[in-house]
């Protein structure tokens, strides 16, 4: 009887061991917990880290659209303000009267005549803006009073050094208009002189004489510009010379040889050349 009962437990026993289990059995599942919650922490800073990241992106790919449409308007601004869009015109006269064609060509005068002022002044921005006016103004019909147009235009570009492969096309569309305008001609010989297209300039003075043989400064030109031409000319040709024959020397030196090796003769009855060797040129 004693043994039996010693194995029989007391009911604060038997509580103490099922707390025990219990115990254990909430701890595993606060860790659990825990560590759950510490993952969805974990989860959400690098969702609101992510969710960072991609605005910062965002603000940088819009960064860059912004200094790409910039870039666009600055080069808009930069584009030249004289363009005459002709299909424009021709789109716009299908429905012109004669008189509405008429007041037209009146107010592109009054725009020519502003900018002759302007010109006389020696404010030439100023005049090429409203020649161009009058460009945009003038019906394609006139082609006569739009050539004067563009010869005006070009020489007070003539006037502005910066715009001179600008002008030269102004003075070819007037020359297109109006084939005979001695006044464009001149305007783009001298233009083609300062940015050193003598052969060009000749030509243009030589046509001139060919409405005018008295003209001074075409005659004058057509003197002046065959040596300036012809100086030129040797000059490039002794520069040319003057490659080849480093480049002559650079193939010959690994043979002991350079173009001193060779002389060049002139044969005075048909004008042709013959290579001669000199073995030790002198």
């Amino acid at each position: 009887m004693e043994n039996r009962s010693e194995d029989l437990k007391t009911n604060e026993q038997i509580i103490e061991e099922l707390t025990k289990d219990l115990e254990s059995s909430c701890i595993r599942v606060d860790e659990n917990y825990s560590a759950s919650n510490g993952s969805t922490a974990e989860s959400k800073a690098v969702k609101t880290s992510n969710q960072l990241d991609s605005s910062s992106e965002h603000v940088e790919i819009n960064s860059g659209n912004n200094d790409k449409r910039e870039t666009e308007n600055e080069y808009d601004a930069n584009r030249s303000t004289d363009f005459i869009d002709e299909d424009l015109l021709k789109d716009r006269e299908l429905n012109l009267s004669e008189s509405d064609k008429e007041s037209l060509r009146d107010d592109a005068e009054r725009h020519k005549n502003k900018g002759n002022d302007y010109f006389k002044s020696g404010e030439y921005k100023e005049a090429i803006s409203m020649y161009t006016m009058g460009i945009q103004t003038c019906p394609l019909a006139y082609s006569k009073e739009r050539s004067i147009l563009y010869a005006n235009r070009a020489a007070a570009k003539l006037k502005c050094l910066q715009e001179r492969e600008s002008a030269i096309a102004d003075c070819t569309k007037a020359i297109e208009l109006n084939p005979s305008y001695v006044k464009a001609y001149i305007r783009r010989a001298q233009l083609y002189e300062q940015e050193e297209k003598l052969d060009e300039a000749l030509e243009d003075f030589k046509k001139v004489l060919t409405f005018d043989s008295s003209h001074a400064e075409a005659n004058y030109a057509v003197r002046r510009l065959p040596p300036l031409i012809n100086e030129r000319n040797e000059k490039l040709k002794t520069e040319m010379l003057g490659k080849l024959k480093d480049l002559g020397n650079m193939v010959l030196k690994p043979f002991g040889l350079s173009t001193n090796n060779f002389e060049l003769q002139k044969d005075p009855n048909s004008g042709g050349y013959s290579v001669k060797f000199h073995q030790n040129p002198s």
